[in-house]
């Protein structure tokens, strides 16, 4: 492909050089620029790629997008001056690939809680209608039922052009897509054509990246600034913020609640660990998911496939059968009927969601044992408050390690403690190793009790000083509770 094709859509500040050159591949990584490239020079966290242009030349880069123009002393490469490299390389990833989103339908979810459900759901919902669809989600990337690893909840604009390439090369007509704040605020879904967005919730998250909850909110809305107007935004008005996602939206505005009036509605009529049972749309249906947060999350799919012009009794019993994403209120029960769930709850709001739905469907005998820990080189303000709620909701817990990342994990934990009451710290022990900690909690439990294992949910890994070595709570859940005889 030709510079002057990919650069359509593109504002040119300043071009230094020629258009007319034929293209070998797109980067931003100054490591991996071969002949014929593309180096986007961009201004990360880490590091700034403009300190890298001269390296790029001389691995044959013919192309530099920049935001400051360098000395120019090789007028064998072509320069052009951006506002924002981050937007170019949306923009021309999408040229790159053939802007596959305007190929197919594609959703975005976002929102601090319930993306990857939603996403999860929808996706297993469409292939069940008879559609060939694909997934960008925190767990796994589906096309069809081919399975792509997942390295972040949005993929880089390079990458996730590619695959949607893929999935219009496979005959997807839909692909459902988390849409993280992060992507919005680093641009990686900038030039992407969105059929509809999905508005879940917004609690406290990311502090780290966003440093306010207005710049986190912020990022959060401009996913719904940016829909055009053949699109539907669908938002959930129980969530003080769900109103705000709308206020500028070119797109359609729908909206979803269980607790007052709105264009799609459902009540909780029952909440066992069996599932729920919902009236939706005045329509009396059993579910197997659990807990009042899926109930949003089933009534979010509910309403967009009906905004994707979809049969309202197909929709309802096929949503009946499905189970959710991994390490979602993921639950066990061992022999001695002892209740293990593990799930991704790894913000306050999350795990006080989970052990609300617990402490509404248990009987009241039954202790609550939550095993909890935090993210390393994240936001360390939300430690003390996850603790707190941890200790407000369980009988017993266990603050542990989690992912520490580059951390020292008992600062992290110390962190954490600093949010235990002293009425709370007789019932609260630390256990720096993650999997003792999941040991003591099922040596502690007796029958009819029940472990919460939080923070995790599906990774497969616990990554400590930048190794990633394999750690699975599910798996050592089973082992604790149902050991081989």
């Amino acid at each position: 492909m030709q510079l002057q094709d990919l650069l359509y859509g593109v504002t040119i500040k300043e071009l230094v050089g020629r258009t007319d050159r034929e293209i070998n591949e797109l980067t931003f990584d100054s490591r991996k620029v071969t002949t014929n490239d593309v180096f986007f020079a961009i201004v990360g966290t880490a590091a700034d790629g403009h300190l890298f242009i001269n390296q790029t030349v001389e691995q044959g880069a013919k192309v530099i997008i920049c935001e400051n123009l360098p000395e120019i002393d090789n007028f064998d490469v072509t320069y052009v001056k951006v506002d924002n490299s981050s937007v170019a390389l949306g923009i021309m990833a999408g040229n790159f690939y053939g802007n596959p989103s305007k190929e197919l339908k594609l959703i975005g979810i976002t929102g601090t809680n319930g993306k990857t459900t939603i996403a999860t759901i929808l996706f297993k919902l469409f292939k069940d209608l008879g559609y060939k669809t694909g997934l960008l989600s925190t767990v796994e990337n589906y096309i069809n039922d081919v399975i792509v690893a997942a390295t972040h909840t949005t993929p880089n604009p390079i990458a996730l052009n590619g695959l949607l390439r893929d999935m219009v090369n496979a005959g997807c007509d839909y692909c459902f897509m988390e849409v993280s704040s992060h992507a919005v605020a680093q641009h990686r879904i900038e030039g992407l054509a969105f059929s509809g967005g999905i508005f879940s919730n917004l609690t406290h998250d990311h502090l780290d990246f966003h440093k306010t909850f207005e710049s986190y909110l912020k990022a959060k809305k401009a996913f719904f600034d940016g829909l055009p107007k053949s699109a539907f935004a669908l938002t959930n008005i129980d969530d003080k913020n769900g109103m705000v996602m709308l206020q500028n939206t070119k797109a359609y505005k729908k909206t979803y609640a269980l607790k007052q009036l709105a264009d799609f509605k459902a009540k909780i009529i029952e909440n066992q660990f069996s599932g729920l049972h919902l009236d939706i749309d005045n329509e009396d249906v059993y579910f197997k998911l659990v807990g009042s947060f899926n109930a949003y999350n089933l009534l979010a799919v509910y309403g967009a496939a009906i905004l994707l012009e979809q049969d309202k009794l197909k929709v309802l019993t096929l949503l009946s059968r499905l189970t959710g994403a991994e390490g979602r209120f993921d639950y066990i029960t061992s022999p001695d009927k002892i209740i293990g769930i593990v799930d991704y709850a790894h913000t306050p709001d999350a795990v006080q969601n989970v052990l609300s739905t617990i402490a509404n469907i248990r009987k009241g005998t039954e202790q609550v044992i939550t095993v909890i820990g935090c993210g390393g080189d994240r936001d360390k303000t939300k430690r003390p408050v996850m603790a707190q709620v941890a200790c407000d909701w369980s009988d017993k817990v266990i603050l542990t390690s989690d992912n520490p990342r580059t951390e020292d994990p008992q600062t992290i934990i110390n962190e954490m403690e600093e949010g235990v009451s002293p009425t709370n710290k007789r019932k609260t022990i630390s256990i720096l190793d993650r999997k003792e900690a999941i040991k003591t909690a099922c040596h502690l439990a007796q029958s009819g009790d029940i472990i919460l294992v939080a923070g995790k949910g599906h990774e497969k890994y616990q990554e400590i000083n930048g190794v990633r070595n394999h750690f699975d709570d599910k798996e050592i859940l089973l082992e604790q509770l149902n050991p081989r005889s």
